[in-house]
């Protein structure tokens, strides 16, 4: 999977992680949410996929003393970005270039935000799941901070609406808004969240959805 964060949402990365807050709704609430669903198992070893600019690298690991994440992204350029905001974890933090359609390393948990809606399909997101079962030692969990989306119909326009209100709110034109949208989806698919916890539960997972707020969603899934 390739994958350019500074073509797709086309911004500089260093304006990164100002924007992702204005474009995703309770976005900083979202990361701390997940990071805890993380670090509550005390895991020594996590993997992070598509995993940025590290935000919730970051997260998890200030919350935790003994934990490493390795950090795996397509793209070089987010990584740098990251190695430069987690050097003060020293080698607690990892980073690898490569791509989570390969098999997982063994690891205690798997997360990732605002990275796996570039799986194109529920088939090959549900792959994904299985991969990561594979990967996690008994106990471990599956964390995804991510947008899900209702189903075609009229409950997904009230939700593409109300993203679009936060994206006004934070002083963009409704129509930069649906424009917004509409480019992202060349490269992003929302599933229901109901499809990604019926997913995690085919792959044999325990799963839960701990936090939403509107298309901002953490849903976990227990490896038992």
């Amino acid at each position: 999977m390739s994958h350019s964060v500074r073509r797709h949402l086309r911004l500089d990365i260093d304006e990164y992680d100002a924007t992702i807050r204005r474009f995703i709704p309770g976005y900083e609430e979202m990361i701390a949410t997940a990071a805890r669903a993380v670090a509550a198992g005390g895991p020594e070893w996590v993997l992070d996929l598509g995993a940025g600019t590290g935000a919730l690298a970051g997260a998890v690991l200030d919350l935790t003393e003994d934990t490493t994440v390795e950090l795996l992204d397509v793209d070089e350029v987010m990584l740098g970005r990251a190695r430069v905001r987690l050097s003060r974890f020293g080698d607690r933090a990892r980073f690898t270039v490569g791509s989570f359609d390969e098999p997982l390393s063994p690891c205690d948990a798997v997360m990732a935000s605002l990275a796996l809606h570039h799986v194109p399909t529920l088939e090959a997101k549900a792959g994904l799941f299985g991969r990561a079962h594979q990967a996690l030692r008994p106990g471990g969990v599956l964390v995804n901070a991510d947008v899900t989306m209702p189903a075609i119909g009229p409950g997904r326009d009230d939700a593409y609406q109300a993203w679009a209100d936060h994206l006004v709110s934070g002083g963009m034109s409704r129509q930069e808004a649906f424009d917004h949208f509409a480019a992202w989806s060349s490269e992003d698919t929302y599933f229901p969240m109901e499809a990604e916890l019926e997913a995690l539960g085919a792959a044999g997972f325990e799963s839960s959805c701990p936090w939403r707020r509107g298309v901002s969603t953490v849903v976990v899934g227990r490896r038992l």
